[in-house]
């Protein structure tokens, strides 16, 4: 008896009307228990079929399951219901929203207690967290542990706005807000690089993709810090990608090193279209955020930080399933 497909597959969603973008899937052979990307597939704009029909003939050709996405798969909890009713933002009354901003005040609040009960250390440490050192651990201490950076305390007193935010974007804050910032100079905002017509696409799209189909949403520069934390991309690669020279040497090195890593077999062909261009590198990072739910590889996120629906998953290379 033949044994279930087991595949997933990663779609990065970003740019503009014009952009093409990829496929990636990845599909896992038993007999040899090794992964395949067995599939990149550019959508373009095509003479004879929509860039829109290309999706969903691809997602039934291949018997897709699981789809992961870098786009937002929720809504931020500020409702069209509520527009009538509403006492503004910072008077939002919805339960995430009101436990968001009470875990953002007492990060706060710890933080000035700290500060207050040891001025002298908590100074020491400020220092030290301004000095540059390239051969610093970016993974040395979590966001929210105390001392609170800088730019981490200007964003929690910024606060939560129901309507661009999602109680997923705080837990992120917590865990990777420095880390994002330092290496690639963003904070994540779950509607922050979202068009209105990317937006509009995606709930076209959802509404023609096979109904059995899992989607999954996740982000590829955290992907990229997780693999920094296991040790499977140096701290230089991960800068490296943000230099124009530099950034395809970088996606050669890092996609040789998750090939080991993850027991993944690429053609050369492949290997070199995920190289050059920077969405097929996205996409093929998702699949492997897929892979890794596979095998039950994936960080825990606090109910809350998905219970809008939104299906966000983290991979953690430490974990083999």
């Amino acid at each position: 008896m033949n044994s279930p497909v087991r595949n997933v597959a990663g779609m990065s969603l970003g740019g503009g009307r014009k952009e093409n973008f990829f496929f990636s899937l990845l599909e896992y052979y038993p007999e040899k228990k090794r992964w395949f990307l067995k599939s990149l597939h550019q959508v373009k704009d095509e003479e004879i079929r929509d860039r829109d029909e290309i999706i969903t003939s691809w997602v039934t050709q291949y018997g897709l399951k699981q789809l992961v996405v870098d786009f937002p798969l929720s809504r931020a909890p500020c409702e069209d219901s509520c527009l009538k009713e509403c006492q503004g933002a910072s008077a939002c009354p919805r339960t995430c929203v009101v436990e968001v901003r009470e875990e953002m005040k007492k990060l706060l609040d710890d933080d000035a207690k700290f500060q207050k009960e040891n001025p002298k250390k908590y100074e020491q440490e400020r220092v030290s967290s301004l000095e540059v050192d390239y051969s610093k651990n970016l993974l040395n201490k979590n966001t929210d542990e105390h001392m609170l950076s800088r730019s981490f305390k200007r964003k929690l007193r910024k606060g939560f706005t129901p309507y661009w935010h999602r109680p997923v974007d705080f837990w992120v804050w917590k865990n990777y807000y420095d880390q994002l910032l330092e290496v690639f100079k963003i904070s994540y905002e779950s509607f922050g690089n979202v068009s209105v017509m990317l937006l509009a696409r995606l709930n076209y799209l959802l509404r023609h993709l096979p109904p059995d189909l899992a989607m999954f949403e996740s982000n590829v520069q955290i992907c990229l810090v997780e693999l920094y934390r296991a040790k499977v991309i140096s701290k230089s690669l991960l800068f490296q990608l943000s230099d124009l020279d530099l950034a395809p040497g970088a996606r050669e090195q890092i996609i040789l090193n998750v090939e080991n890593h993850m027991s993944i077999f690429i053609y050369e062909n492949d290997l070199d279209t995920i190289v050059r261009n920077s969405q097929a590198f996205d996409s093929f990072l998702l699949s492997v955020v897929g892979q890794k739910m596979l095998m039950n590889g994936l960080r825990d996120i606090p109910e809350w930080g998905n219970s809008d629906g939104g299906n966000f998953i983290v991979p953690s290379f430490h974990l083999q399933g």
